[in-house]
């Protein structure tokens, strides 16, 4: 018999689906039915969320200045607000858990209005905008990088960290190997659509200006974008060197723990995977990223000397190639960052947060909460 619905809101991409996810499981496994509330976007999800419906409510953002936009986007969250107060009548959920993303709003503010209660989940180190809207009206607030002592709300926020997947758990068994002088030296570099289309110019050049002896001994995995396949691949042929160049990698939590050092981006996902596995990293922040959360992402990881934090505009082939000269030459700054990094990553994030949920659910105040972690 279940213990009752939780009804998870998150916005239709991955950085806010797979957390719910990963949390979803957890509940599921404590006997909880679950539901997901989100928009067309998450369609593709579907198939592997352990959801017993999913539900698509009218939602919108407010980002536009112009009047008859703002009326057709606030006449929709509306109208979603009425579509989410009539599901929540009819579910009955015992929570609603909110995990950023704009279709996220109708739903916690139902519930809110309906006496349901209810909690955000923020994956990254600066609050996105419809969790900030949300911040106030909610019980309580998971974070994966925010400080519970400096948040806008420490009494409201436990920082639980970043639920990551199976594969990420597995992969934290395997310990941290160090490249020695003359021994396979495995990088690894990925980033989002954007950041793969900056690392597919960088690399190539930065590994051409190494030195023989060092370029012989790197092993690359590289993901790209399908547009630039040719181009890495190209380059990675003239340079005569080991690389697996692919637009997507099934295995990259495999790769991840094989890996001597990684060049990447710091979404929040990629930054928890990255410290839970403990691999030492270069990060380079999207320039463009909203809030700029992917700088703030990068330097909670950066403060324990598990990564360097190197902006885009300063990274050049150059500079890549001098950071790949002096790493490859000294293993053991490698095995220090790598220790580092695993000291601040967080693998039961999951089980973390499904408890803050079935607290909240029944009543219990954070203040509580925190108690009982002491």
């Amino acid at each position: 018999m279940s213990k009752g619905i939780v009804l998870l809101a998150a916005g239709g991409t991955g950085g806010h689906v797979f957390p719910a996810e990963a949390l979803a499981f957890k509940l599921k496994e404590r006997g909880y039915s679950v539901h997901l509330v989100t928009d067309s976007r998450a369609e593709r999800y579907a198939g592997k969320f352990p959801a017993e419906e999913i539900h698509v409510v009218p939602s919108a953002t407010i980002g536009s200045k112009n009047p008859v936009a703002v009326a057709r986007s606030l006449w929709t969250l509306w109208s979603g607000m009425r579509a989410a107060k009539k599901l929540i009548q009819r579910l009955r959920p015992v929570i609603v858990v909110g995990f950023g993303g704009y279709p996220t709003v109708p739903p916690l503010l139902a519930a809110t209005r309906l006496g349901v209660p209810s909690m955000i989940h923020e994956q990254n180190a600066v609050m996105g905008r419809a969790n900030k809207a949300l911040a106030t009206r909610v019980q309580a607030i998971a974070g994966g990088f925010l400080p519970e002592g400096g948040a806008a709300f420490p009494d409201k926020t436990v920082t639980t960290g970043n639920p990551v997947r199976p594969a990420i758990i597995a992969a934290a068994e395997v310990p941290y190997t160090p490249s020695h002088p003359g021994e396979a030296f495995n990088l690894v570099v990925f980033g989002g659509s954007q950041g793969a289309q900056y690392f597919s110019k960088a690399l190539p050049t930065a590994i051409s200006l190494l030195d023989d002896a060092l370029r012989v001994r790197l092993r690359i995995t590289q993901q790209v974008r399908p547009e630039d396949m040719e181009m890495v691949s190209g380059c990675v042929a003239k340079l005569e060197m080991g690389a697996d160049i692919a637009p997507f990698f099934t295995d990259m939590a495999e790769r991840l723990a094989k890996a001597h050092l990684v060049i990447c981006r710091s979404g929040a996902s990629t930054v928890s995977e990255i410290s839970v596995i403990g691999r030492p990293a270069v990060l380079v922040p999207y320039p463009h990223a909203l809030d700029h959360d992917q700088a703030a992402n990068a330097a909670a990881l950066a403060v324990t000397g598990g990564a360097k934090v190197i902006a885009q505009s300063e990274l050049s082939p150059e500079k890549i190639a001098a950071i790949l000269t002096a790493v490859m030459n000294d293993p053991e700054k490698l095995s220090h960052m790598a220790a580092a990094a695993k000291l601040a990553g967080k693998p039961d994030a999951a089980n973390l947060l499904a408890d803050m949920v079935e607290a909240i659910a029944a009543g219990r105040t954070i203040a509580e909460f925190k108690r009982t972690r002491a």
